[in-house]
């Protein structure tokens, strides 16, 4: 038996909710291409955005903690991963088109410079007089542009719904700019989705891989209000902390997230009832959320993820160091343009030469990044 892209687009419009985006329905590409047989357009953008050297250097990229320090803390991929996860899972249950969810989790970080948020930072500092640096606005652009991978078209040429859901990415830290992208209308039901996936993930392995560490302890969460909750549903006293007990709280963290984000935004849905994708991203708010107990909560365990983890001194001293690194590498870079590699040199494509020097090190993975500061700045050592 073979299932073609028709027949999976007819299976989309017999099971996908009024409001879900469907493939057939795609706004399309720039640059006009066939498509396959197999796939759908969506499932082929999923695909072309796993084959990428910027999402495979994700594993290298700092989440909270720097690769070196570990090898159980999650990295820029695996976070990526679980936000793929948790997506896929609201997707199926609340009829949304599962493959552009994907799609948009997985690129959703690409554009993410090394050592995490400061990284991020410390570049939009150094390019204030050039237009800033937002990682947002570098997924776009390395799906639009820095990708090169066809010979007709530079980046990865993917569908309009795939690039708005990468332009309306948002959460608590993260402010769109749609500018380009139908500013006026809300993310599709699936970019909400990966909005709301991304907070979920980071909240959980964020309290995990603090707890794991040691930089969080568990004297330090008994009084939020979620881990209480957590705590009594699972039956645990209290005492004898250890491994297996912290495996059982973040999964059921993970598990009573998610039924509530489906409940409420089941409730929010029945009460607006659009009966189309363009109804959904005309209404007045998102409809994906959480109920106000668990925004409550959710509230509660950010400010103290905040003040506890983000801001822990280990976490700070990284972020000097890599304020150090990177301020570095941009002024020799831009000092002396002849010491970055040819391959960067010849693609200046009118772009500025900071613009070039931003673009080549928001790409470097943590690892290489300390490389090429070492190589630059170490007398003994081989340029």
């Amino acid at each position: 038996m073979r299932i073609t892209r028709q027949r999976r687009e007819e299976i989309e419009e017999l099971t996908l909710a009024p409001y879900a985006s469907r493939a057939s329905a795609s706004q399309g590409r720039q640059y006009p291409e066939d498509e396959q047989d197999f796939r759908t357009a969506f499932q082929r953008d999923r695909d072309r955005i796993i084959h990428t050297t910027a999402f495979r250097r994700l594993e290298y990229k700092t989440q909270v903690f720097v690769n070196y320090e570990g090898d159980y803390y999650r990295t820029r991929l695996t976070h990526t991963l679980e936000v793929a996860q948790i997506g896929r899972s609201f997707a199926r249950a609340l009829g949304a088109n599962e493959d552009l969810v994907e799609a948009i989790c997985l690129a959703h970080d690409m554009g993410h410079s090394p050592f995490g948020h400061s990284g991020e930072v410390i570049l939009n500092k150094l390019m204030k007089d050039y237009g800033g640096f937002d990682h947002n606005k570098q997924s776009l652009r390395i799906v639009t542009r820095l990708e090169e991978r066809y010979p007709g078209w530079p980046g990865l040429n993917l569908t309009f719904e795939v690039l708005e859901g990468i332009v309306k990415h948002e959460s608590e830290y993260d402010i769109s700019d749609a500018q380009d992208y139908d500013p006026d209308r809300r993310g599709s039901l699936e970019a909400q989705i990966a909005n709301v996936s991304d907070e979920l993930a980071y909240n959980a392995h964020d309290l995990d891989d603090g707890l794991r560490s040691g930089m969080l302890t568990v004297e330090q969460v008994r009084h939020l209000e979620l881990w209480q909750m957590l705590a009594e549903s699972i039956g645990w006293d209290g005492r004898d902390f250890d491994d297996m007990i912290r495996y059982r709280l973040i999964r059921r963290m993970l598990g009573l997230e998610i039924d509530d984000v489906i409940e409420a935004t089941a409730a929010r849905l029945e009460e607006a009832n659009p009966r189309s994708l363009d109804e959904l991203q005309h209404l007045p708010y998102n409809v994906i959320g959480h109920t106000a107990p668990y925004e409550r909560m959710n509230r509660e365990l950010k400010d103290f993820l905040y003040s506890q983890l983000y801001r822990h001194y280990r976490v700070i001293r990284m972020q000097a160091k890599a304020e150090r690194f990177i301020s570095e590498l941009f002024e020799a870079y831009v000092t002396r343009p002849e010491m970055l590699p040819d391959s960067v040199q010849r693609k200046r494509d009118g772009r500025s030469l900071q613009r070039v020097v931003c673009d080549y090190i928001s790409g470097m993975t943590d690892r290489y990044a300390l490389q090429e500061w070492q190589r630059l700045f170490d007398p003994f050592e081989r340029p």
